[in-house]
């Protein structure tokens, strides 16, 4: 009989605690808003998140930052800020109402005092630029802080924590002695650590630099003062090593590797789930193992297709109405006076190409073989028993090219993109749009392909098989990847600069939640009076 692995054993123990902890509830009251109220903020919070749409495993924590730093930017007190921070998030629907412990307000307004006292004493730099980066990269992270607090992860940090120390033992560097030499043993650690959360729950760089402070501060949540004080005098020397590790120049082969082998990690975290207490019964015999795997694969393989449609459908409606207010704003009144005239054709391309080009992307997504369901359950069969031979994998530097290959390379990659644009561009003219209307088309045309692209990794999410490449798939990457390429930097862009999120921010935002309070505080007036009249 198949012996269990100790990491295994000591998973399973994870989940039974990460279970129980759903069971009991802490002692104390529960934190309760106006139910009425919150359909309102709700619904407002909903219409928010198509307009500035993330992916769904983002989208609360999006919601968190965006909410502190407002609050953060009236009032630097944790203690002001804590309760109606915590009430907003439930009230918007991020968090379920009566169910978070009134002892959390302590909690957040801790943390807020902690990343406001960074703040405060982060010496003062020569550019002013650089100070509003720190305030955003630190609220970034504060806000996954506040996230974990409120909804701590444990099975995911369980499961993440499994992957990193087996990934450990797997991953070799080789193909180059000098290179291995250079990379030490820690380096090469927290490179698979980052590795991971990128493979298995595709964690943001903030996420990332927060679960890499909780590693390097292991009393991160309840610094002593002495160590808060220096962290916030070389508060700009811990960012810059954060983003060094997040741009190791061999991140990319780590995460490679990762995200070939995380659907056994997945598939295995869903199995346990189902039944944490009585799994270990269950993996003494790997027949019935293996057929819990096979429906959860095809289970997540149900989900992954819905997940997948609603972010192709969200994704381009929050492209297409910032198309359309753009179209109005500037296109319009551009051909309109100072072009040859507005073309109501040519207006209808514009906004109607982009999201036709998203449905193209995500319908040809290719469905799973046969082959890859049984690559997975033996992958997830290999991580849970005992076994003798260990596979390695193995993670080979690039070779340094000369300068004459390196100036080639860029010279084709430069015509390509010449070619890419240049063509859509001459086309484009020959259906006499204007220069501006052309700029326009090309930038949501790089949006889209970019975002399409995404969602078609995703749809990777449990392949194990490995991708066969063709000359055709060569021959379309070298005129698709420039245009690509501009959509990510121009979607990195959009969340600093997305027009309808920004009038949102500035005139909607806080009029609004002013209002909601108000609602509140007049529903719960009108209560007590009623509970007068006996």
């Amino acid at each position: 009989m198949s012996e269990v692995s100790q990491s295994a054993k000591k998973l399973i123990s994870s989940y039974q605690f990460w279970y129980k902890s759903l069971q009991s509830k802490e002692g104390g009251g529960l934190i309760h808003i106006d139910e009425v109220v919150s359909k309102v903020a709700t619904f407002y919070e909903k219409m928010r998140g198509v307009i500035d749409w993330r992916e769904e495993h983002l989208l609360r924590k999006t919601a968190i930052e965006r909410i502190l730093k407002r609050r953060i930017f009236l009032k630097r007190s944790g203690k002001e800020i804590s309760e109606p921070f915590i009430n907003e998030l439930i009230r918007g629907g991020h968090f379920p109402n009566d169910a978070i412990p009134e002892s959390k307000i302590t909690e957040i307004q801790k943390s807020i005092d902690k990343y406001i006292y960074i703040l405060d004493n982060a010496p003062a730099h020569n550019l002013k630029k650089m100070r509003s980066q720190l305030y955003d990269w630190l609220l970034g992270i504060a806000a996954c802080e506040m996230e974990e607090i409120l909804s701590p992860s444990i099975k995911e940090t369980a499961i993440m924590d499994f992957m990193l120390e087996q990934m450990k033992e797997k991953i070799e560097i080789t193909g180059n002695s000098l290179v291995s030499k250079i990379i030490p043993e820690d380096e090469k650690n927290t490179q698979i650590y980052i590795a991971v959360q990128e493979a298995l729950f595709k964690l943001d760089p903030p996420l990332i630099h927060h679960n890499l402070l909780k590693k390097i501060y292991p009393d991160w949540t309840d610094l002593p003062q002495e160590k808060l004080q220096e962290l916030a005098q070389n508060i700009y020397s811990a960012w810059e090593r954060l983003e060094k590790d997040l741009n190791h120049p061999l991140a990319e082969k780590f995460y490679a590797i990762c995200e070939r082998y995380d659907t056994a990690y997945l598939l295995l975290s869903d199995v346990i789930s189902k039944e944490p207490l009585e799994i270990l019964n269950t993996l003494k015999n790997p027949d019935i193992f293996e057929s819990k795997i096979k429906a959860a694969y095809k289970e997540r393989l149900k989900k992954n297709k819905g997940r997948l449609k609603r972010a192709a459908f969200y994704s381009t409606l929050s492209i297409f109405l910032s198309k359309i207010l753009i179209a109005f704003a500037i296109e319009v009144p551009f051909d309109k006076y100072f072009s040859h005239g507005l073309s109501y054709s040519n207006l209808g391309l514009n906004v109607i190409v982009p999201p036709i080009l998203m449905a193209f992307l995500v319908l040809s997504i290719r469905p799973q073989s046969k082959q890859n369901e049984q690559l997975a359950v033996m992958e997830v069969m290999k991580i849970t028993y005992e076994r003798e031979r260990k596979d390695t994998y193995e993670v080979r530097p690039s070779r340094k090219r000369g300068f004459v290959l390196n100036s080639v390379i860029a010279l084709i990659y430069l015509l390509s993109f010449a070619g890419s644009f240049g063509l859509i561009f001459w086309e484009l003219r020959r259906l006499d749009f204007s220069i501006i209307s052309i700029v326009i088309f090309l930038i949501f045309i790089s949006l889209i392909s970019f975002t399409g692209v995404k969602i078609r990794q995703r749809a990777k999410e449990l392949k194990v098989e490995k991708d066969e490449e063709s000359f055709f798939n060569i021959f379309i990457d070298l005129f698709s990847l420039p245009i690509i390429q501009v959509g990510r930097w121009l979607s990195n862009q959009w969340v600093k600069y997305n027009a309808i999120v920004i009038l949102f921010n500035s005139l909607l935002d806080m009029p609004f939640q002013v209002f909601v309070e108000f609602l509140e505080q007049w529903r719960s007036f009108l209560k007590e009076k009623k509970e007068e009249i006996h």
